[in-house]
């Protein structure tokens, strides 16, 4: 994105023309953006050449699954929808991982039934169910164990995964046990350890922790591992202010700690891939008069996009054009909700607004369209790709009538 006549411009499409021939609130996504992180991706891991699993659960439109497959990606999976969705848009049953704590059993056989690489398991429970389905239907499965490696990812409390008091794996005693009981079994095959210690990490730091606790569950166990999953968490530069996660530095760390193992790594990136290749269009509805602050009411909610009222997430919000002047006072900006939490940021100095404005929420590819609702009956927004000076939809708005 970027200003031209102060006027603001996603590729080479003016937003103001985006939200009057659509209608607002209107998530718009760069597919030249998409491109460069995937490219950016791949370039940096090179060396390792991994297999990449785009995880599904950070957006799963069909659309963009199906573009994110012609980079030869696979899918990191966490339900049944999510695994259909991948297999709909064309990704190679044996580039998809199914992860998640509470896999069901329908969930678990339509899995086995579509033979995908991996299921990783995060209990000793779960694996007594894979066996069973396994055993019923006479058929070998490869599964992956989790490991919980007390990590603190320091990064958001709510998207934290890799600590001892997280749901998500087992410890390093229990690790150990679940494999001799894995290598006893006649229709699990144990192919991978798994790991995943949170989201919105920009340091390499605690993925180097991580990788040291991996690395000495592989020597404790003697297992010989064809895949080390390690997860994705990576995260983006979402106030603009240039601090980023180093890929190269994390790559190089995989090749020093693990430089003995000879295991395939799998990466499951979400955010780094799709995060910032999104802007959510919306309009002002009303700029309401406060006592220390003014309101701008817009018409997209927190039904809309949920990250900031589910764990006080900052986006960079701008206008759709510059004009002179400040405003006066602070501007919080906020949807029609009926919810004290249906706001979006709280911001000191702004451009001037007026009702009707177009203002952007930026940076809304992940977890944006994966975590709307139909809150307050509310209708889920459009979403529209640009490529280049063309624009494609990807998802139709929602009807009032469909809801009904």
């Amino acid at each position: 994105m970027k200003y031209k006549n102060n006027k603001l411009i996603i590729d080479r499409i003016n937003v103001d023309f985006l939200a009057k021939k659509f209608s607002t609130p209107i998530y718009c996504y760069s597919f030249n953006k998409l491109k460069k992180n995937i490219l950016h991706f791949k370039k940096s891991f090179q060396k390792i050449n991994p297999l990449i699993c785009f995880s599904v659960k950070s957006n799963s439109n069909l659309q963009i699954l199906r573009e994110i497959k012609k980079f030869d990606f696979g899918a990191d999976v966490v339900s049944g929808g999510e695994l259909m969705k991948a297999i709909k848009a064309g990704i190679n049953p044996k580039k998809i991982v199914f992860s998640g704590v509470g896999k069901t059993s329908s969930e678990i056989e339509y899995a086995i039934n579509k033979k995908i690489l991996l299921i990783n398991a995060e209990s000793k429970n779960e694996i007594l169910e894979i066996e069973k389905i396994a055993n019923l239907k006479k058929k070998n499965v490869n599964i992956g164990i989790r490991l919980n490696p007390n990590t603190d990812a320091k990064t958001i409390s709510q998207i934290s995964t890799g600590k001892k008091e997280n749901k998500f794996g087992v410890d390093e005693k229990k690790f150990l046990k679940l494999i001799d009981y894995i290598k006893k079994s006649r229709y699990l095959d144990l192919r991978c350890l798994s790991v995943h210690i949170g989201s919105q990490i920009l340091s390499h730091k605690p993925y180097e922790k991580m990788l040291k606790a991996v690395n000495r569950v592989i020597e404790k166990s003697n297992h010989n591992f064809e895949y080390v999953d390690l997860g994705g968490g990576m995260g983006i530069d979402y106030m603009h202010n240039n601090k980023r996660l180093n890929l190269k530095k994390y790559a190089l760390s995989i090749i020093k700690i693990l430089k003995r193992n000879n295991s395939k790594i799998i990466f499951e990136p979400g955010r780094s891939i799709i995060g910032n290749t999104a802007i959510l269009i919306t309009q002002v509805i009303y700029v309401k008069e406060g006592h220390k602050k003014d309101f701008v009411i817009l018409d997209a909610a927190m039904n809309d996009f949920m990250r900031p009222a589910l764990y006080n997430a900052e986006h960079k919000i701008i206008p759709s054009k510059k004009r002179n002047g400040f405003s006066k006072k602070t501007y919080e900006f906020v949807g029609p909700i009926c919810e004290s939490t249906d706001k979006f940021a709280t911001i000191k100095k702004f451009k001037k607004l007026i009702e009707k404005d177009f203002i952007v929420i930026c940076d809304v590819g992940a977890y944006g369209t994966s975590l709307s609702s139909n809150y307050n009956v509310r209708p889920k927004p459009l979403e529209i790709m640009v490529k280049g000076s063309k624009i494609q939809i990807i998802n139709k708005k929602q009807k009032l009538s469909e809801l009904m």
